[in-house]
């Protein structure tokens, strides 16, 4: 039996995945590119472990949970392009120092203050690097998460590269991986214009985003997608693996014990200094 939402099916003799080359639909059409897996299932189980060292918060079965699912897929994605336009306004602030008299002390100090002037004008730029999710199954701030992909690697899409692999057809329509894409875009614009701001400081970055000339590629990612199971009356705890790079990421649960180990440390120290603070 074919999954309505795979490019591929397992046989039943072997359980190994076959290519089922459907026509393309609207919603569904055929992708245009895809970057191929250089990471395997030891380096995704290192990547994972690297990325729990630095959550010492986790529960610390999790990181000696054993996987349940370990599944390499071929994500859909799109690749957006387009022309960007920024109207932009913000007040940039320029630091001085002047001069001024200690009354308690009589003597003269310099302070620093921050003169304040308007500034607005216009960028153009080009994007052509911002993908975003095409499934359901994965939300764009998990694909964010494991990103960058490596663009260069992308080769025309064939049959024959999802040879051994999942792969997953589009579950969102391609108006709304635009509509992803474009508030991708628009979102990043700020910090793009803040970058360049002059001064020493600024606040109250305005911008209005205008895109044209967009096109959206379908491509297909390569994505390790693993659930452990570190309590057996405890929910799976999924991961996602950038399968050309590993970086890894997982909603990590938060361990009860050690935030009640902390707040009693934070009480403790607070009435230690309480206590100082009387004796002196």
């Amino acid at each position: 039996m074919i999954e309505p939402l795979l490019r591929t099916a397992r046989c039943p003799y072997c359980d190994s995945p076959s290519v089922v080359d459907r026509p393309a639909t609207t919603d569904r059409p055929r992708p245009q590119f895809a970057i191929g897996f250089t990471v395997d299932r030891a380096r995704t189980a290192e990547s994972i472990r690297s990325w729990l060292r630095g959550r010492w918060l986790a529960p610390s079965g999790l990181r000696r949970a054993a996987a349940e699912r370990v599944q390499g897929i071929y994500l859909p994605a799109y690749l957006y392009s387009a022309a960007v336009e920024i109207e932009y306004s913000a007040k940039i602030g320029e630091a001085y120092e002047r001069p001024q008299v200690d009354l308690s002390s009589k003597r003269l100090r310099r302070v620093r203050e921050i003169e304040y002037r308007d500034l607005a004008g216009r960028h153009a730029s080009y994007v052509s690097d911002t993908v975003v999710t095409a499934s359901r199954g994965l939300p764009n701030a998990e694909l964010e998460a494991i990103e960058p992909f490596d663009l260069a690697a992308l080769v025309e899409y064939t049959p024959a590269l999802l040879s051994g692999w999942i792969a997953e057809e589009p579950s969102l329509t391609r108006e709304d991986c635009l509509q992803l894409a474009r508030e991708e875009v628009r979102r990043r614009a700020v910090g793009t214009i803040e970058g360049f701001l002059p001064g020493d400081t600024h606040q109250s970055t305005s911008c209005h985003t205008s895109l044209r000339d967009e096109s959206a590629d379908l491509i297909l990612l390569p994505v390790w997608v693993v659930a452990l199971r570190y309590h057996p009356r405890r929910p799976l705890v999924r991961f996602v693996v950038n399968g050309q790079t590993g970086k890894a990421w997982g909603a990590t649960p938060l361990s009860w014990p050690k935030l009640a180990l902390i707040a009693a440390a934070i009480a403790g120290l607070a009435g230690l200094l309480v206590l100082v603070g009387r004796l002196l």
